[in-house]
């Protein structure tokens, strides 16, 4: 799925409403329990951040995904909830009407403290270590860049005086043409005046 929002509340309005509920719970959850975490939009998924990316969640046709960048959380974990991967870190929401919300928000609990002790320690895993990690590969979930039309805005006096300009022609033209009829005019009653003196000349 190609996702072109830019913030996350955009995205959730753009899901059918079963998936945008779930997301909504989980986002909500996510931001009450994770306290000082920043949301955003990256690689088409919700992106959280506390120190570096903590979780990403993605919308799927008809299941959601939570990407946990603390792998030791998750195995942790694991055995509590279906749907775990453990070598890719992360859990696969089948059922979206019954979220074990209990359960997550252990796991985003837990993440925040193995964050803090990763700081401390200087191991925080780098984006593109955790993309790896989530098996996203990142030329396949960038959205297109959406080309924009642009514009090109003539100012006022300029446009004015390109129509002057314009008008300038047009009457030249006709007044060019005008004149050429005039002319044509007088070359004609010329040789009709001639050609009457002609015939008068002749009868006397």
């Amino acid at each position: 799925m190609t996702v072109l929002a830019t913030t996350v509340g955009a995205y959730l309005r753009d899901l059918p409403p079963d998936r945008r509920v779930a997301m909504a719970r989980v986002c909500s959850m996510i931001r009450r329990s994770a306290r000082g975490v920043r949301e955003s939009m990256r690689f088409g998924l919700a992106f959280y951040e506390l120190d570096g990316p903590l979780f990403a969640l993605e919308s799927g046709r008809k299941h959601m995904s939570l990407y946990v960048a603390e792998q030791e959380v998750i195995i942790k974990h694991k055995d509590a909830l279906a749907g775990v991967d453990p070598k890719r870190s992360f859990i696969r929401f089948s059922d979206l009407n019954r979220l074990p919300l209990d359960v997550v928000e252990k796991i985003v609990r837990d993440s925040v403290a193995a964050r803090r002790q990763r700081v401390a320690q200087g191991t925080v895993p780098t984006q593109a270590e955790l993309l790896k990690l989530w098996g996203i590969k990142e030329e396949k979930v960038v959205a297109p860049v959406d080309v924009i039309a642009k514009t090109v805005v003539v100012p006022p006096s300029f446009a004015a005086k390109q129509a002057a300009k314009a008008a300038r022609k047009t009457a030249a033209k006709k007044a060019a043409a005008a004149g050429k009829s005039t002319v044509a005019a007088k070359s004609a009653a010329a040789a009709t005046k001639a050609a009457a003196s002609t015939k008068s000349a002749a009868r006397r």
